[in-house]
């Protein structure tokens, strides 16, 4: 991530670097290629403008929020959603606490409040099904009308049903993490326009895998992900470079059935990664997990993988080495 790129968590202003900006609002879950409509807008406009462009997103995401309990499958919890923010090239993404407050508040106050008051908004641009405020009384119609009382430019981004990969009828967050969930990898990449991933921090291990020939980078992914239980071709981006590799990600049932856990073995690489944040792309699926009835015959399999990995890697053009 950039080291310009702004990331404020409910700032009572503008946060510096940030005025008069333009912001693309919603909970943006995934940044979908029907996301990134709304975000292209709002970055035309901004430019029009002259004035930086933000993402204005909430968390926790509303259905956990309600439920009491996590139960969305996040594509894109907070660091992801950002990190992905900024790929897209906007300027900062700000981060509003979705509590019994907000979610209680009249749709003026959000606009008024928040829009125009605190954040200081040169301009908002929304999708066609954008709803908020208490019992989500404000819509397209509401915005576009406050944005006139406050001064403020309003644009609504129609339903898009095609982008330059094509229809995007098939494209939204629910489809994706039900990609995930079958383990396809590779749909879920079609459908966000960019690879699945995750962050998070290495781990220590048992070094089972280090013992087998196969060391792994080792990641506990949030309780929520519903992820396929299974064998991935992935990269995994360690100190700004990129490095292909082969990923497990479940309960390790050959040896000790425990908690999910995703483990990565990184081609080529010697060095040292606990304790550091890294980023994996999952790029295909490469089989369900399974339990082998020995340690050689699971051995045998990996080096399987590792060539089925290497070669769905190089198909889909999966960069390395910070390229």
């Amino acid at each position: 991530m950039s080291a310009s790129f702004i990331v404020a968590r409910d700032p009572q202003a503008p946060p510096p670097g940030l005025e008069g900006a333009v912001a693309a609002v919603g909970n943006f879950d995934g940044l979908h290629r029907g996301h990134r409509g709304v975000i292209a807008r709002a970055q035309a406009l901004a430019a029009k403008l002259s004035r930086p462009c933000i993402l204005l997103t909430f968390e926790p995401h509303p259905a956990d929020f309600f439920a009491g309990r996590t139960v969305i499958f996040r594509l894109t919890p907070p660091d992801a959603k950002a990190a992905q923010a900024a790929r897209l090239g906007l300027d900062g993404i700000v981060v509003l606490t979705f509590d019994k407050d907000f979610a209680q508040s009249p749709a003026r106050v959000f606009t008024q409040e928040i829009l125009h008051k605190r954040l200081r908004l040169s301009a908002v641009v929304a999708g066609y099904d954008f709803r908020f405020g208490a019992g989500r009384e404000g819509g397209p119609e509401f915005l576009r009308a406050e944005g006139e009382r406050l001064g403020m430019i309003v644009e609504i981004v129609d339903r898009i049903t095609q982008d330059e990969e094509g229809s995007l009828e098939a494209v939204s967050s629910t489809a994706t993490r039900e990609a995930l969930e079958r383990g396809d990898a590779a749909l879920a990449r079609r459908l966000l326009g960019h690879p699945y991933f995750i962050r998070g921090v290495v781990r220590h291990g048992d070094k089972r895998g280090r013992e087998l020939g196969f060391p792994t980078a080792n990641i506990a992914l949030d309780p929520a992900n519903r992820l396929k239980h299974g064998i991935y071709a992935v990269t995994i981006e360690v100190d700004g470079k990129v490095h292909q590799g082969v990923a497990s990600f479940g309960r390790r049932p050959t040896f000790d059935n425990g908690a999910p856990l995703l483990e990565v073995f990184l081609f080529d690489f010697d060095g040292d990664l606990y304790g550091k944040e890294v980023e994996v792309a999952f790029y295909g699926f490469i089989r369900a997990e399974a339990k082998f009835d020995s340690v050689e015959a699971l051995v045998e399999r990996m080096r399987v993988d590792v060539e089925e990995a290497r070669r769905r890697l190089a198909e889909s053009g999966a960069a390395t080495q910070g390229e």
